[in-house]
């Protein structure tokens, strides 16, 4: 089945599991054709399809249960209850169980895919193996704020991000969210909190068309921000005709070796809410400094991933043993698989959407 014809089908699945905002959806289909790159993690319910076939070699692995989506932008920072600045995945949406192997190779092909890169395939498979077996062995969170201070500068937030920040704050168009959105919401926001506004906002990759929303309230003499967004489960599960489990996003969350964001909820299986404030940040991979080209960032990658994994010490024993039989390559090759066949995939959606070459980005609707 070509992919125009499976993207239809897994929209149509799309539209079963919360109510689609299509202009959002028609913007990701524009962002898609960009890089092979936004392609990748716009798609990742094709992924789940054609993995296990592409790269055959790395499906009989110890089964976890996994982040699926995961990426070079799919890290960044938020706050646990005693207020430390912790680093690592933060997205969970395409949680669900499948073999250790293809987070890795996910994570290595994201690597490869990511514009300018000038660090070898081998260096930066051997980068995240090495993270990933450190973190097997010491799991735990990546803490900025005593442990992992070199990563302090790169995730630092100035006066000049925090107005930017605050201004597309304020450029938002206030709208009414639906009830169970409002609900979502009200129940991260702190006693004594005095709502300002609602707002409906695009943000994401692959999340693309699903409803989002932002309370903005003033709080202590202050402004404070959260966010909701609909929640589905994997479209792994989709992909494997599977019934998904809803709980499987918080318990990637709250892991036992996780450090967890005490504002990240899943309110009653149907919105992601989570704080957004300036100083949740990603690691700006483009700016000059911050390049794949830093080894110690992709070992951290692979560390955090494999705290995420490992949920007991039988757990990380079982996947240690099938590392140390799978040689020095596997990584690399695999990656090499599933990249080629992501960028022949993108190049054939580009033949096959000239038409969006024309199309503007407008500003969507308020989805109430």
């Amino acid at each position: 089945m070509s992919f125009l014809k499976q993207n239809q089908n897994f929209e149509k699945w799309l539209r079963t599991q919360c109510s689609v905002v299509e202009a959002d959806l028609a913007r990701k289909h524009r962002r898609m054709r960009h890089d092979a790159m936004s392609f990748l993690r716009a798609t990742y319910f094709y992924w789940s399809k054609h993995i296990e076939e592409t790269c055959k070699d790395v499906r009989h692995a110890p089964a976890v249960l996994a982040v699926g989506d995961i990426h070079v932008e799919n890290f960044g920072t938020w706050r646990d209850a005693e207020g430390r600045l912790i680093w690592g995945v933060n997205d969970f949406d395409e949680a669900a169980v499948m073999p250790y192997t293809f987070d890795l190779v996910r994570l290595a092909t994201s690597v490869k895919l990511f514009p300018d890169r000038m660090l070898s395939m081998g260096r930066a498979c051997e980068a995240i193996l090495v993270g990933y077996r450190r973190g097997l062995k010491h799991p735990g969170p990546t803490l900025l704020d005593e442990h992992s201070t070199w990563m302090r500068p790169l995730v630092a937030c100035t006066d000049g991000d925090r107005r930017l920040f605050w201004r597309d704050i304020d450029n938002l168009h206030p709208c009414g969210p639906p009830e169970e959105a409002l609900a979502a919401l009200d129940s991260v926001l702190p006693n004594g909190a005095k709502v300002e506004f609602h707002a409906s906002w695009a943000k994401g990759g692959g999340s693309l068309g699903r409803p989002r929303f932002v309370l903005v309230a003033h709080y202590q003499g202050g402004r404070i921000v959260r966010e909701a967004k609909a929640f589905v489960t994997s479209s792994w599960d989709w992909a494997h005709h599977k019934q998904g489990n809803p709980d499987n996003f918080m318990r990637l969350a709250t892991g036992h070796y996780r450090a967890p964001d005490p504002h990240l909820d899943v309110h009653k299986h149907a919105y992601i809410v989570r704080r957004v404030a300036a100083d949740s940040r990603k690691i700006d991979l483009s700016a000059e400094g911050n390049s794949l080209m830093d080894e110690r960032i992709l070992a951290a990658m692979g560390a955090d991933l494999a705290a995420i994994h490992c949920t007991d010490k039988r757990k990380a024993a079982l996947i240690d043993e099938d590392l140390k039989g799978r040689g020095d390559d596997w990584l690399r090759d695999g990656t090499e698989r599933a990249a080629d066949w992501a960028e022949g995939v993108y190049k054939d959606y580009v033949r096959q959407t000239p038409h969006l070459d024309k199309e503007k980005d407008k500003p969507g609707p308020c989805h109430s």
